[in-house]
């Protein structure tokens, strides 16, 4: 005869993680009432250039070409970094919050300025 005993302990404890005798599911709900609200996720495209200066060449023409297909894309927060090290990633975008609230969207390290002495400080134009 053979023993089933530990089958039989299995099928026992599992009746039992439900002590009230209600049927379904184990796995609670969830906490939140409604739907959660929007976050901003990251998408990582991996490409071939030969040195860094073709690198964010190709990066910003893929992230503007990217921009006019889907306008919903965050393109200031575009970032350029080698395949290997994503904590050395540098801005592809400058990104500056302008007086009226505009952001600039020409290519980080642009000739200008943004920032100039005095209150309120943040200024547009190509400089003194």
């Amino acid at each position: 005869m053979r023993d089933d005993s530990a089958a039989r302990r299995h099928r026992e404890a599992w009746a039992g993680l439900r002590g009230d005798g209600r049927d379904g599911p184990l796995i609670g709900g969830p906490r939140r009432a409604g739907a959660r609200p929007p976050r901003h996720f990251t998408v990582h495209l991996g490409f071939v250039a030969t040195d860094p200066a073709v690198a964010r060449e190709q990066a910003v023409a893929y992230a503007e070409a990217l921009g006019l297909l889907r306008p919903e894309l965050a393109l200031g927060a575009a970032a350029l970094s080698p395949a290997d090290a994503w904590h050395r990633a540098e801005r592809l975008f400058c990104d500056a919050v302008g007086p009226d609230g505009e952001r600039c969207a020409d290519v980080s390290g642009h000739p200008g300025f943004h920032h100039a002495p005095g209150p309120g400080g943040l200024g547009w134009g190509d400089g003194d």
